[in-house]
């Protein structure tokens, strides 16, 4: 369900001008659009457009997500590479980077799509106030979001109120920087105003628009925002206080804004509660392939794509490096990301099951038996002398087959194209195909129609031995279900005997007797790094020992790692067909569990580190394993490096570490220790990005301006309180 898409898109076929901008000045110019308001209809697509960049481009592409997860602490290139090297290690980093050009494109022109339905809805009051007043407090929210985005990774930027210049004739060639203090000041207001009017639940009951709990949440983020400008201001201890507030007010009064923490960790990331999150107070919504949204949604969320990898594909019997081959994973040939030493270490998978669900650690081949297109067998991997040895396997299981673990059906959807939803074969679980032999008389002649109907007949049967995974916490453990929400989230720890897997990655080695009893390849996740830190790969550029790492008796190639799969789902209604590279979940701007953080840090900034832990232990203890002794989880007191830590094990990959180390003015002090290529290149004016170079080719005073201190001349912040 995309209603928002159909609700703009309609109206705007003969008003193009609003989705496309007519020039490159207009493309680039934080005061400038293309539109022009005529009439309610026309007014009301263009507030519904207001949110499409949101899905179509911020959260649903590797630009934002690199200008906000990359560069920190938590993540590098795949194989330590040169492919990004300006978003994970700032070299050659400038005002022509791709990612920080297209944020401030989409954020600027969307700014001024939000100031025009602001400043002409008086226009409109008379056709339906209510409803109008509604949609503009949904649209300062949107403004705050924007203006946000730009002030927290540009600095004292130009902010801008104006509506497009097609209906104020002008545009200013000559702009000026505000300060950050003014901005966040608006920011604010356009939130504080929104709050009272904007209902519980989201207006048409549409999902992707904004509701109380989206702006109580926003407030939270940009106070704590804001606090990390308290050494400029003097004033960090009201901004950290503001943030402590409105984040517990929110927790303590969650019901009366309509938000929602899950109790258990494996229900926030159940495929089953993607499209109908409660823990979600912002979402990105795409598209169902079986809604008739679908042929106006753009349908190109490639995240998946950009994460999925890390696997030795020798231990496949399928190729997953090829597009075609890739039904239960997505595509994985177009990974450029893999985490860091340091966040992999942060997990303690013993008792949290963060763990599983923020990775895929244990990888597996797969099969094709419930629609007919693939046997059992082309998903079994038989281990050679070769690969016994390449990869530490003991010689005791030459000769043995690595099986499938999961298995993809094909259902057609109304609108998408085939659907691949997996289901899971039980672990102990073997496949006894008849054989041909059974049907073939002593002259050699087989009876092939009986032989069929003898292979449909067992087919069918075994459908019945696959486990659903589980809708719900509480149906992990029932018969049929497969122990986990996700099919992805494999439930930790997989067995020595676990015949399903080829690579498993493990913190800590395991003893020699039980590597012995293992089929698959183990990999203790500090072999993939060099002394200093950094993976394997690319010699220039820290890493050691040669290009790739050792494991068991051969050099494997660089790159292998557990895969982020935050943006990877496995349900009807989520394929793009035959597109594997592209999968329309549901995206999580914001969500309830930041709250809690937000709060855990705010106490601790202010000396309160009991407080700060009591809210730590909320997200800690849902991620608890069964039987886990609270002396596992449990803070007493938490700090700075607690919070850091907690954040990134509970949103890694969500478009928030670049803001946090700002804040915190940490980036020296965290790159030096986890990150030290990044390190190296790393200077005092990259807390702000640069200046988009597009936009300063086309003002008249791009000298004055600056570009934020990237050499180009001046930084523009000489003047700017």
């Amino acid at each position: 369900m995309k209603r928002y898409i159909k609700l703009f898109a309609l109206p705007l076929i003969a008003t193009a001008g609003i989705a496309t901008t007519s020039c490159n000045l207009d493309e680039v110019n934080p005061h400038a659009g293309d539109t022009s308001i005529k009439s309610y209809e026309t007014w009301l697509g263009l507030q519904s457009f207001c949110y499409s960049t949101l899905n179509e481009e911020l959260y649903t592409a590797s630009d934002w997500l690199f200008a906000s997860e990359a560069g920190t602490d938590l993540w590098n290139a795949k194989a330590n590479g040169n492919g990004y090297q300006s978003d994970f290690y700032y070299e050659n980093y400038g005002t022509n980077n791709n990612s920080t050009k297209k944020l401030w494109l989409q954020c600027y022109s969307m700014v001024t799509n939000c100031n025009t339905v602001i400043n002409e809805a008086s226009n409109f009051m008379g056709k339906d106030a209510k409803t109008v007043e509604l949609l503009v407090a949904e649209t300062k929210t949107l403004r705050a979001f924007f203006n946000f985005l730009i002030v927290s990774n540009f600095g004292p930027v130009t902010l801008n109120l104006e509506s497009s210049s097609s209906l104020t004739g002008n545009v200013d060639l000559y702009p000026t920087r505000t300060s950050e203090k003014v901005f966040y000041e608006q920011i604010v207001k356009d939130l504080t105003e929104a709050l009272p009017v904007l209902g519980v639940e989201p207006y048409q009951n549409n999902r992707a628009r904004v509701t109380k709990k989206t702006v109580m949440g926003l407030l939270a983020r940009v106070y704590a925002q804001r606090a990390g400008l308290g050494s400029k201001y003097g004033d960090a201890e009201k901004y950290w206080k503001l943030a402590a507030e409105t984040a517990e007010e929110l927790i303590d009064n969650a019901g009366a804004y309509g938000a929602h923490l899950y109790t258990d960790i494996a229900d926030m990331w159940s495929d089953a509660n993607n499209r109908s999150n409660r823990e979600a107070l912002f979402t990105a919504v795409d598209a169902d392939a079986n809604s008739e949204a679908w042929a106006a949604a753009t349908k190109r969320n490639k995240l998946l794509a950009y994460s999925a990898g890390g696997c030795y594909k020798d231990l496949f019997n399928h190729d997953p490096s090829n597009k075609s081959q890739s039904n239960y994973y997505g595509r994985m040939n177009a990974q450029t990301w893999s985490p860091s030493k340091y966040l992999l270490y942060c997990f303690n998978p013993k008792w949290d099951r963060r763990w599983e669900y923020s990775f895929i650690y244990g990888w597996s081949d797969w099969s094709m038996v419930q629609p007919g297109w693939q046997k059992y067998s082309q998903g079994q991997k038989t281990l050679t002398e070769e690969l016994v040895r390449k990869y530490g396997i003991d010689p005791s299981h030459v000769g043995e087959t690595i099986n499938p673990y999961a298995d993809c059906n094909a259902i057609t959807s109304t609108f998408a194209g085939n659907q691949y939803p997996a289901s899971i074969w039980p672990k102990d679980f073997v496949y006894n195909e008849p054989s041909k032999d059974e049907f073939t008389d002593a002259s050699g002649n087989l009876d092939k129609e009986k032989y069929e109907k003898a292979v449909a007949e067992y087919i069918e049967t075994v459908k019945g031995s696959l486990l659903q995974v589980a809708a719900s916490s509480s149906e992990i453990n029932q018969p049929g279900k497969s122990g986990s929400t996700k099919t992805y989230a494999i439930p930790y720890p997989i067995d020595v005997n676990d015949t399903r897997f080829n690579t498993v990655y493990v913190h800590e080695p395991l003893s020699e007797a039980d590597k012995a009893k293992c089929r698959y390849c183990v990999v203790v996740l500090s072999d993939l790094f060099g002394s200093n830190g950094m993976p394997y790969g690319n010699t220039a550029n820290g890493s050691e020992n040669g290009n790739s790492p050792k494991i068991g008796n051969g050099t494997t190639d660089a790159g292998s790692s557990p895969s982020l799969h935050k943006f990877n789902w496995s349900y009807n209604g989520v394929f793009y067909g035959s597109n594997l590279q592209v999968k329309t979940g549901d995206m999580y701007i914001m969500r309830m569990a930041e709250i809690y953080l937000i709060a855990a840090e705010a106490r601790q900034m202010l000396g309160e580190e009991g407080k700060a832990a009591s809210h730590l232990n909320v997200l800690r203890k849902r991620a608890a394993r069964p039987g886990a002794n609270d002396s596992e989880w449990k803070l007493s007191k938490a700090t700075e490096e607690d919070i850091f830590d907690e954040y990134a094990r509970e949103l890694c990959g969500e478009f928030s570490r670049w803001a946090l180390l700002k804040r915190h003015n940490a980036f020296e002090s965290r790159l030096a220790k986890y990150n030290p290529r990044a390190a190296k290149s790393f200077k005092p004016a990259y807390y702000n990005k640069p200046v988009s170079a597009d936009f300063l080719s086309t003002i008249l005073n791009d000298k004055e301006y600056g570009d934020n201190g990237y050499g180009a001349g001046s930084s523009g912040l000489e003047n700017i309180d």
